[in-house]
């Protein structure tokens, strides 16, 4: 699986938002600085993360970003699909809407059941689970597995 810079920032960005205090807007510079992400990129992810009804911002000298609703309501998937689109589609359309034939027939059934594996993580770990260091059980006995950690 390969995992965008944009999204890799947008999932470090939100994290940051998560682990503020309540109702207290995170300035874009602070993000980027904390997170090592160059604050151009990092406007233009937050811009996404808006339009996809994620993130809030405030203008003026108090402004800042906000997580538009809880972070427990946020998933990985959430913040990949608001910033690189689908997940698990194959040559820019869904799986099932592929077509094989002969010897790759089966080639649909073996995407869709790729992107349903994916989503199993990524629709169950929200961002408050990262933020707070407590991944679901799921999860983490999937790390338990010697052949998680082996790059192939």
């Amino acid at each position: 699986m390969r995992i965008s810079a944009k999204v890799d920032y947008a999932m470090r960005a939100m994290t940051e938002l998560a682990a503020a205090p309540a109702g207290r807007p995170v300035k874009a510079e602070r993000i980027a600085d904390a997170q090592g992400i160059p604050q151009r990129f990092l406007n233009n992810i937050l811009q996404e993360l808006r339009r996809a009804g994620l993130v809030e911002s405030h203008r003026g000298p108090d402004g800042g970003h906000l997580l538009a609703r809880p972070a427990g309501d946020i998933t990985v998937a959430d913040v990949i699909r608001a910033t690189d689109g689908p997940l698990g589609a194959v040559a820019g359309v869904p799986p099932e809407s592929t077509e094989y034939r002969g010897a790759a027939a089966r080639m649909r059934e073996t995407w869709v059941a790729a992107r349903a594996s994916v989503r199993g993580v990524l629709e169950r770990v929200t961002v408050e689970d990262i933020a707070s260091d407590n991944l679901p059980p799921s999860v983490t006995d999937m790390l338990e597995s010697p052949d998680a950690w082996v790059r192939r």
